[in-house]
């Protein structure tokens, strides 16, 4: 079986149509959305990976609240 071949002008219509499909919409928001959760999910790995390297460095979370304090007092 023999696929159509369209014409340029046929193709540029057949995109025309499909931009405002609104299951192409769908499509395309459920896509964006599953790929900006794996973004999330990727910086969530990459702190949890600095945070590790911190503790093994000795810094905790009371260090960091100290020097905070310490970095406000001499704002002022």
């Amino acid at each position: 079986m023999a696929r159509e071949v369209l014409t340029d002008a046929q193709v540029e219509q057949e995109i025309a149509r499909l931009q405002e499909s609104p299951h192409v919409k769908l499509a395309n928001r459920e896509r964006r959305v599953r790929e900006r959760r794996r973004m999330y999910l990727y910086h969530l790995r990459q702190l949890e990976k600095k945070g590790r390297a911190l503790e093994e460095a000795g810094v905790t979370m009371e260090v960091l609240n100290s020097m905070c304090d310490e970095a406000a007092e001499e704002d002022f």
